[in-house]
């Protein structure tokens, strides 16, 4: 014990003089040489420690997240007493009904159709989505989880601007040798396969045979079938005929989202490629054409860090570098541009095709819904069948901190604002209003599909249920890796992310959102997600000023 002492006394000891006479970097080491260190300690900790001192700040209240983390593990979300942290003012109330619902006369029909004109709509069969996010920017093995929980769960699962990936593919078991790029593992590597996962597990046979059988580097381009033990990837340079006329019954149901770097269906010098698009829509019941974002108006951010060889392949760009796409969609210079592309999608793709902007004041709506109005007017083609609104606090794993929060409306006020604008020019019942921000329990999806959304995206609670433990470390610079390997490249920390244990509590908190849903519809004398408007709700501002007519309350606020 004496000489560990020892030891210590002289390290600090040499810490002192380094701090005081040596370093030249920092003010406060030289007047407080190594006490000062302290606190870099102290803000080194305050990101991953902060969710668990004190009260929950940015999601109203720490029981919403709680909420979320027991639904993902199917537990039952009754209180005692009261609320841990009541949510303050201002906030909606929902408005009861003097003859509530029973279980069981609320109907438990909650599909969504988009683009009936399309010879190919897309019926989701849930009115809750996993909202875009991007392999890459999510780790292989999320993006599977997330796949596998959106097909066992049947709701869609948006790519994100990331491009569909392979990952998305983990549910295919009818894969065929003309689209796709197989890799057969017979003989006694059969046999040693076996072997392995019966010592080990699962993970470390696939690892260990991705590493045997798989180009370096390119291994997660491929997706590992434990049924047939095959690897298997979209073969993208098969010809359009050889891919099946219908999306496989055995894939999710996929939204493609397109955004400002044409991730996926570019061609070798950067642009549009139709066929390439063909090929992906073959697999996709939708395309969204990302325009905006809530957390960065900016275009989409991928560090070096993240941008594997495996990640090159999927988006058509240089590894290990950072990509950041254009501010601005290239097909969209003017609204009128923006249209017509959106009717060649449609044209293609045979399938509806929409837009996701953010709202900062109503002229943004307005210029699309005039364009709309025209079109209409005039018989032409290129109506999006569907626009996400996408709130300014919207999330982000890369976002400059200078955007966030500081640029568009809250999704509430945006909802209303779409929709009593696409009213006002009669075009409200060609489009689909998906809203996507900060939703994350079944009060926060009635609310907006009262405000007027007929589609929710969630992407922050369909993290938590994948594992996220909040440390906001997802951007992948430096130290800051996701510890829980949902959110990162490192290999290491992607190596303890439990695919199908993940699988599993995504669905579960879809499942669980819907079942409160028609909870609270229930306590509402609502009997399907369709006919809830404005006129359920109550809202009680920070002074306590109650607003029975939520219509009175928006007109004051917005006007």
């Amino acid at each position: 014990m004496e000489y560990v002492l020892w030891i210590v006394g002289i390290l600090a000891v040499n810490q002192i003089i380094y701090d005081r006479y040596v370093q030249r970097k920092h003010s406060l080491l030289i007047n407080y040489p190594l006490i000062g260190r302290m606190r870099y300690v102290f803000e080194a900790l305050r990101e991953p420690f902060r969710q668990y001192f004190g009260d929950e700040n940015f999601y109203e209240s720490k029981d919403k997240v709680d909420w979320v983390y027991q639904a993902s593990k199917d537990k039952v979300n009754y209180a005692s007493f009261s609320p841990n942290q009541p949510q303050p003012n201002p906030k909606f109330l929902i408005k009861h009904a003097n003859a509530p619902l029973n279980e069981g006369e609320v109907s438990k029909d909650f599909s969504v159709t988009f683009g009936p004109k399309r010879k190919y709509p897309f019926k989701s069969r849930s009115i809750i989505a996993r909202s875009a996010m991007s392999d890459g920017s999510i780790s292989p093995e999320g993006t599977r989880a997330f796949a596998k929980g959106a097909f066992d769960g049947n709701f869609p699962i948006n790519t994100g601007e990331g491009s569909l990936t392979s990952n998305f593919f983990i549910t295919h078991k009818t894969h065929e040798d003309a689209y796709m790029d197989k890799i057969e593992v017979t003989g006694i590597n059969r046999v040693f396969y076996f072997m392995v996962e019966r010592v080990f597990n699962r993970w470390v046979a696939i690892s260990l045979f991705r590493w045997m059988f798989l180009a370096k580097g390119y291994e997660d381009t491929y997706i590992f079938d434990p049924d047939s033990i095959t690897f298997f990837r979209p073969n993208w340079d098969a010809p359009i005929e050889s891919y099946p006329d219908e999306v496989p019954s055995d894939l999710p149901d996929i939204i493609f989202q397109m955004s400002s770097g044409l991730f996926g269906v570019r061609d070798k010098n950067g642009e549009f490629s139709e066929n390439r698009y063909a090929k992906v829509m073959k697999f996709c019941k939708m395309t969204e054409i990302k325009l905006a974002q809530g957390a960065k108006q900016t275009g989409g951010k991928l560090l070096a860090e993240k941008v594997t060889q495996s990640i090159s392949y999927y988006r058509g760009i240089e590894p290990n570098k950072s990509v950041f796409s254009p501010n601005r969609f290239p097909y969209a210079k003017t609204t009128e541009e923006l249209f017509d592309f959106v009717e060649k999608l449609q044209k293609i793709s045979e399938k509806p095709v929409g837009f996701k902007i953010v709202i900062s004041d109503k002229s943004n709506i307005e210029e699309y819904a005039k364009e709309m109005k025209k079109r209409k007017d005039e018989g032409r083609g290129g109506i999006p069948d569907f626009i996400t609104i996408d709130g300014g606090d919207g999330g982000s794993a890369t976002a400059p901190l200078s955007l966030m929060e500081r640029v568009g409306l809250h999704v509430k006020d945006s909802l209303y604002i779409a929709n009593e604008v696409l009213k006002e020019y009669g075009v409200r019942d060609e489009v689909k209003i998906i809203a996507a921000g900060k939703i994350l329990t079944p009060g926060d999806a009635v609310i907006a599909l009262s405000l007027g959304a007929d589609f929710i995206y969630v992407a922050r609670g369909f993290m938590m249920s994948a594992g996220c433990i909040r440390a906001r470390m997802c951007a992948g610079t430096g130290s800051h890796k996701c510890p829980v390997g949902l959110a990162t490249q490192d290999k290491k920390l992607r190596g303890s992310f439990l695919v199908y244990k993940q699988a599993r509590e995504v669905t579960n908190y879809h499942k669980n959102l819907l079942h409160e849903i028609e909870m609270i519809m229930a306590v509402m004398g609502v009997k399907h997600h369709s006919e809830l408007t404005p006129e359920h709700l109550t809202f009680i501002d920070k002074n306590g000023f109650i607003y029975n007519d939520v219509n009175r309350y928006f007109d004051k606020k917005i006007n």
